[in-house]
């Protein structure tokens, strides 16, 4: 398991038994991802084959878009709602919903990335 993953999860554990035993993970979401790197591929691997149904099935992509829109003070779907980041963001809010069951949307609904 990555290391600074094990240190989240022991920082929730002790914040579920000290301060909120109602705290819930919703999931781990990969952030940042570059397919072209083999070093992200591999940490994606090794966390879905250690959490796999808790990792999103969308990922993250690195975007200079994304690190832009904080800059001119917009969030990026104002700044740029056709980027890959903003849409695998939309992608994130449609999992999370379909998750929750707040939403009858198939998976063939999904944005592409």
């Amino acid at each position: 398991m990555p290391e600074g993953l094990g240190k989240l999860l022991n920082t929730i554990k002790i914040v579920q038994s000290r301060l909120n035993p109602e705290l819930q993970i919703e999931g781990i979401l990969m952030t940042m991802y570059d397919g072209r790197l083999r070093l992200s591929n591999q940490v994606v691997s090794e966390v879905r084959k250690h959490f796999d149904e808790m990792v999103f099935s969308t990922i993250i992509h690195r975007n200079t878009r994304l690190s832009e829109a904080p800059s001119v003070g917009k969030p990026v779907i104002l700044y740029d709602a056709e980027s890959k980041g903003t849409v695998n963001y939309l992608n994130l809010a449609k999992e999370i919903l379909q998750k929750n069951g707040m939403t009858n949307m198939s998976n063939a609904e999904r944005i592409i990335d």
